[in-house]
């Protein structure tokens, strides 16, 4: 009788191979995330309920929450709107420099977001670009909202697209194309046959859109000009609590953005099981009805 054909070993077989790789990775995770997360909320604990209300309520604090906030509020609905845009017109429309749009779109995850916020200042400064005519016009960009908005816009605008171009492609042009073939508009065939089989994966991006505008700090840093009470968004203004040695506030504001981010953790996990980041191709269908 033959011999049976052994098996070749497998990375990870060992049990001591498995021991180790698990025990790194929960004690390197430990370490990295764990710890930090368990002291910053251990230091806003450590006010009490009442020092810790007194803290967030404090006006340069409250300021700087609600300053974070109307950023993300007009900064997450552009994006979302380029987003849709650019990856329509990527997915759906063949053109010339369809592949650098994709380049240039990409650009701000490649520089850091200190070399942006100084690149506005060279574009919307007093010696900037724009700079004399903003001046003439009696015009505010930076060390004000603008300014603000748009270095949070510029840092965040590749979330929507990444996430929502690699589905249009692999989805095809084929509904949109059954869908204008039976005389529906453009814009019934986006609400009617896009928008539902991209709805996850665009509030997926959204999602991780409005977390970064929150917590971006390196080109909002450049462009505001850490005017307390004026034009500190939340990290900013935590920064300027450790500065001025309150620490026990620096943590309970910290503490905010630590929420805002297990918050959009769990958002994350939940739309991944709703299908968002997978790549799919739905069955072809055509819309129920024609455009009015």
């Amino acid at each position: 009788m033959p011999q049976a054909k052994r098996r070749p070993p497998r990375v990870g077989d060992s049990p001591a191979v498995r021991r180790t790789l698990i025990g790194f990775v929960l004690t390197v995770g430990a370490l990295l995330i764990l710890a930090p997360l368990i002291v910053i909320f251990a230091q806003a604990a450590s006010l009490g309920l009442d020092g810790f209300a007194r803290t967030i309520s404090h006006p340069d604090t409250r300021h700087a929450i609600l300053l974070t906030v109307l950023t993300a509020l007009i900064a997450v609905p552009i994006n979302t709107a380029f987003g849709i845009a650019a990856a329509w017109a990527i997915t759906k429309f063949d053109f010339w420099g369809r592949r650098f749009l994709l380049v240039v779109i990409e650009i701000p995850f490649s520089i850091s977001p200190i070399v942006a916020g100084v690149a506005y200042l060279f574009v919307y400064g007093l010696q900037g670009l724009f700079g004399p005519l903003l001046e003439a016009w009696d015009v505010k960009i930076l060390f004000a909202l603008p300014g603000i908005v748009l270095a949070s816009m510029f840092v965040t605008a590749p979330f929507v697209v990444r996430e929502l171009v690699p589905l249009m492609q692999a989805q095809g042009r084929d509904l949109e194309e059954a869908a204008t073939s039976l005389g529906a508009s453009g814009w019934r065939t986006f609400f009617s046959v896009t928008l539902p089989n991209i709805r996850w994966a665009l509030l997926y991006g959204v999602v991780l859109c409005n977390a970064r505008v929150m917590g971006e700090f390196g080109a909002v840093s450049v462009v505001s000009g850490n005017i307390r009470g004026q034009t500190n968004t939340l990290p900013l203004h935590i920064e300027l609590l450790y500065h001025d040695y309150q620490t026990a506030g620096a943590f309970a504001a910290a503490s905010i953005l630590t929420v805002l981010a297990l918050v959009t953790i769990v958002a994350k996990v939940l739309l991944e099981r709703q299908g968002a980041g997978r790549v799919h191709r739905p069955a072809l269908a055509a819309p129920t009805g024609k455009s009015a």
